[in-house]
C-alpha cells in the first residue's frame, strides 16, 4: 500500500468536462458568452478574416449576438441545473 495513493487517486466517477454531457453544455455556453463579451471589448481583434482561435471566437460571438435571448435562457437554465444537481 502506497501512502501517497489517496492524495493522487481520483474516484472512477469523476469525468472530464468533455465526457459529461451537462458539463460539456456548460463549457459551450460559457465559451459563447465569453466570446461575445470579447468581441464587444476588442472589436478590431475579433474579425472574420482571422484564422485559428480568433476565427473560433468570432464564430462563437456571432452565435452569441444572433441568438442572444436563447443563449441567455440557456445560461439561466444551466446555472439552475448546476446549483441543484
Amino acid at each position: 500500500d502506497w501512502k501517497f495513493k489517496s492524495a493522487y487517486w481520483r474516484p472512477a466517477r469523476t469525468m472530464s468536462a468533455l465526457l459529461n454531457f451537462q458539463s460539456f453544455l456548460v463549457c459551450i455556453i460559457l465559451f459563447i458568452c465569453s466570446s461575445t463579451y470579447l468581441r464587444v471589448q476588442l472589436p478590431s481583434y475579433i474579425t472574420r478574416q482571422k484564422e485559428g482561435l480568433a476565427a473560433l471566437v468570432y464564430k462563437g460571438s456571432v452565435i452569441g449576438t444572433r441568438l442572444s435571448p436563447y443563449v441567455s435562457l440557456c445560461c439561466f437554465v444551466m446555472g439552475i441545473m448546476v446549483l441543484l444537481f
